[in-house]
Parts: C-alpha cells; sequence; structure tokens
C-alpha cells in the first residue's frame, strides 16, 4: 500500500504530459501563441545582450537634435554624425543588466543599447549620455574608389588644413596603391579633424608635428616621432582600417 500514492502521482504526471502533447497536436497555434512570451522569458533567463531595434541601416536624433546614421550591415558598426565627414568605427561590449556598449578605438563608449530597446548616445558634450530615437533610414557607409589625382587634392586639402590648424606648415606624403589609396584619402581627412581639434585644446602639442606620412600595414596605428606623424592603414579591413581623429590626437598628445 505504502507504493500506491507514488504511484499515482506518477500517474497523474504521465496523464498531464500526454493531454500536453494531444493540446500541441489537435491545437497547433497555442503553441504559437505561447512562443513570444517563452522565447522572451528564455532571453532574460539566459541573460542575453541587447540589440538595437531598427534597419541595419538607420537615422537617429539625439535628444539636443544632433543626427547620425548608425550602420550595422558590416563586421564592424559604424557611426557618422551628419554635421561631421568622419566615420567611426564601433566594437560591441558586454555591460551590465545585459547591455551593450558600442566603443570607437580608444575603447570610449559612443552608445548604448538596452534590453528594453533603449539606445543612449554618449558625446563631449553629452559624456554622461542622451537618449535618441529612430529618425528613418540611412545610406550604407563605405569607401568608393578613388584616382591618384583626387588622392593628390584630398591630401593636399588635409595639408592645407592641417596646417591652418597648427599655424605651420605641415607636409603630408603618402606611400598609396589602388587599394589603399581611398583608405588614405580618408585618413588624411581624420587627420586634419585632429589638428582643428587639438588646435582649440592643446595647440601647443601641435608644434611638435612637421609632417605626416601615411603608409599601408597590417593594423592601423598612429605614432609620433621626431617630427613625423606616421599613420598606418589596413586596406582590408576597410573603414575599420584607419585610426580614428581621437586616437590620432592621443598619439600627438602623449608623444615624448
Amino acid at each position: 500500500m505504502t507504493g500506491g500514492p507514488k504511484a499515482s502521482r506518477r500517474v497523474i504526471c504521465a496523464a498531464l504530459a500526454g493531454a500536453a502533447a494531444l493540446s500541441a497536436t489537435l491545437f497547433p497555434g497555442a503553441a504559437a501563441l505561447a512562443g513570444p512570451a517563452d522565447k522572451l522569458r528564455d532571453s532574460l533567463s539566459r541573460g542575453r545582450s541587447a540589440e538595437i531595434s531598427a534597419p541595419p541601416i538607420a537615422r537617429f536624433v539625439a535628444q539636443d537634435g544632433r543626427v547620425f546614421v548608425l550602420d550595422r550591415t558590416q563586421p564592424a558598426p559604424m557611426l557618422k554624425f551628419e554635421d561631421s565627414p568622419e566615420v567611426w568605427v564601433l566594437s560591441p561590449s558586454p555591460a551590465p543588466r545585459g547591455d551593450v556598449i558600442y566603443k570607437n578605438d580608444l575603447g570610449e563608449p559612443m552608445l548604448r543599447a538596452t534590453r528594453l530597446g533603449g539606445v543612449t548616445l554618449f558625446s563631449r558634450q553629452r559624456p554622461a549620455g542622451e537618449p535618441v530615437s529612430l529618425a528613418g533610414g540611412g545610406v550604407p557607409l563605405r569607401l568608393g574608389g578613388l584616382s591618384p589625382q583626387a588622392l593628390s587634392e584630398r591630401m593636399l586639402q588635409a595639408s592645407v588644413r592641417s596646417g591652418r590648424a597648427a599655424r605651420r606648415q605641415v607636409v603630408f606624403e603618402a606611400e598609396a596603391t589602388p587599394a589603399s589609396a581611398a583608405l588614405i584619402a580618408d585618413a588624411a581627412m581624420v587627420v586634419s579633424l585632429a589638428f582643428v581639434r587639438l588646435a582649440g585644446r592643446d595647440r601647443d602639442a601641435l608644434g611638435q608635428v612637421d609632417s605626416v606620412r601615411f603608409s599601408e600595414g597590417r593594423r592601423p596605428s598612429a605614432s609620433l616621432a621626431d617630427g613625423v606623424l606616421t599613420i598606418v592603414v589596413s586596406p582590408g579591413h576597410g573603414l575599420a582600417g584607419r585610426p580614428s581623429s581621437d586616437r590620432v590626437a592621443k598619439a600627438i598628445r602623449t608623444a615624448d
């Protein structure tokens, strides 16, 4: 008799399991209706990271009115503000509560996505962050081809802009190939932005730079030695193959 209750419980459990299976067979829509809730519960229980709820290429507007495009169709997400020519290459990394922080090549946060669908933009003006909202679609952020003449013109423009910021002549030189021409042109523009930014904060640091040299390498980098600012680009990585203006500015400021 002592085995009776346990046996009864086993029979009841088996009956319930059979009823559930029969319900799923007779009423397949019931499983579909439960699916979203189940998936959400599973996602929260497994601690999955947040994702930005927007098209792969989308425009966002910040609380202060600044607009940017976020392109997530490439291996590295890319961000570009409408009021600046620079494209920022981002690296996603996990954050507390399952959020995701998108950082620049110095490891500084630029975006944060929450599991509830919120997106926060971090900037020099708003270091604590500000919410952004979806504003529509955008265009892909990619490099196009560039002729040798066009490269020379872009280099000259960047040299003149940098020289004005430094209040001295700054020569730009490049060892370019057809594969690296467009990337070097973009890198030259980025360097000139770094010069303009430093001119308003640390103009004395710009006095260390006599020339800027661009070359190809395996990994992008920026370094300053003996008056030469060396910028290494990696064409195989697209826009991710050159340093950002912040990285260039840091190389100038921290040079011995």
